[in-house]
């Protein structure tokens, strides 16, 4: 039997296990199996050679019920509605997890943004926006910055909602220029809840940080600045880097400064002085105390899931183990730290920052770190709590946790 690898299809799976271990009948799941609002469009734009070029675009609005719907932007040849779909039901999960009053959505456009100019990539801003002008604002749905997307990319997004509404409305996007309205912290977020998360799981299995070697699969933001503040703050050893063009490998270390210096300059990690090549394939199977799998999904299968050599494995992307892969892990007795609790350090400080933007007064990078650490440490503790009492692995700990707030907040509106 295949296995299951369309991205929405596992988390459905996912939720359906979820439902089954904490007895919610298939009502339930029906309820939750599907977005509740799906829109699809098509953005045509002349290119700068002339060209006439067809995009074709996604928002993905997957459940309101505990507040406005939160979800990236990714910009990707291979994005897909089924990526999508996935991924806003993740982030549904994923807010509610940490306990942030939002509920979850995601867009996309299929498009290579590394291969357009800085206006391609403005009109294309502005006129995703302009097409779904209709669906998104403060109070209903705030985009943010996810693949290829970055805060300029924001900026524009927010300056072509703001004229079509006429007035200012700093929360409707998040992941902005600090002056437009972004906040603090930020641009690191992701992968400073994501360390909060390895440090609290070191605490658990009694690993020094101090030392302890780590592999990072995927070198662009959350990936790069993970290894930066596990070298920086922890004492880590970085062994092992990569980005889409492959991997490099070190046992006595790589300066997680110099790999971003040094992709900065020519597109990729591969070549830093003092490092061996390897495939990203090889570095998931390396031998380490920290796996960081902050790339694409499907990276974990059932085809190499025997071979991951890890004692924490911190989910920094969304979705990279599959369902059969998250069993083997367990029995194995590999520490997960589950991909809507590990990366919701991102969409943490987003709602930080919609906050700030509500009420005019911007907080300091410090207080904007203690905050996001009070709200990890909190969620993850919750998540072990919960797979140790259902004798399951922390994927199923935190969606029971998510679940049982989800469907209080859709009963108590009448909505179950």
């Amino acid at each position: 039997m295949n296995e299951i690898l369309d991205p929405f299809k596992i988390s459905q799976k996912q939720l359906s296990d979820a439902c089954k271990l904490a007895n919610y009948d298939n009502d339930i799941y029906n309820a939750l199996s599907e977005p509740e609002r799906f829109v699809e469009i098509k953005i045509t734009m002349k290119m700068d050679d002339g060209k006439i070029n067809t995009f074709k675009g996604f928002r993905s609005q997957y459940n309101s019920a505990r507040g406005p719907m939160k979800g990236g932007i990714r910009w990707h040849p291979d994005e897909s509605a089924s990526l999508v779909k996935a991924l806003s039901a993740w982030m549904t999960w994923k807010t509610a997890c940490v306990d942030i009053p939002l509920g979850g959505a995601k867009g996309g456009i299929i498009c290579d943004p590394r291969a357009m100019s800085n206006r391609e990539l403005e009109t294309l801003a502005r006129s995703y926006i302009r097409q779904l002008a209709d669906f998104i604002g403060p109070n209903i749905d705030v985009p943010a910055p996810d693949v290829y997307t970055n805060p300029q990319i924001m900026a524009w997004m927010q300056d072509e909602y703001e004229k079509i509404v006429r007035r200012h409305a700093p929360s409707v996007i998040t992941g902005k220029p600090l002056p437009l309205g972004g906040s603090a912290g930020r641009s690191i977020a992701t992968a400073k809840g994501g360390v909060y998360c390895i440090r609290e799981a070191a605490r658990d299995i009694g690993l020094d940080l101090n030392g302890a070697t780590a592999a990072i699969q995927g070198y662009g933001n959350a990936g790069s600045w993970a290894a930066k503040l596990l070298k920086d703050e922890y004492g880590c050893n970085i062994i092992a880097v990569s980005d889409s063009k492959g991997g490099i490998y070190n046992k006595n270390g790589i300066d997680p400064f110099a790999a971003a210096e040094f992709k900065e300059k020519t597109r990729t990690v591969v070549g830093l002085k003092e490092t061996n090549q390897i495939s990203n394939e090889e570095l998931l199977e390396l031998e380490c105390d920290i796996l960081v799998p902050a790339a694409l999904e499907n990276q974990i299968t059932r085809e190499n899931v025997n071979n991951i050599n890890c004692k924490i494995l911190a989910e920094l992307a969304n979705g990279p183990t599959t369902p059969e892969a998250d069993e083997n892990l367990f029995k194995n007795g590999i520490l997960v730290i589950p991909d809507f609790l590990c990366n919701a350090g991102g969409v943490t400080v987003s709602y930080f920052e919609m906050v700030q933007g509500y009420y005019r007064y911007f907080w300091t990078e410090k207080e904007v770190f203690e905050a996001l650490d009070r709200v990890m440490t909190r969620a993850y503790r919750s998540t072990v709590e919960q797979a140790k009492k259902y004798k399951t692995h922390n994927r199923m700990g935190a969606y029971i946790i998510s679940l049982e707030r989800v469907i209080d907040a859709m009963r108590l509106r009448g909505w179950l």
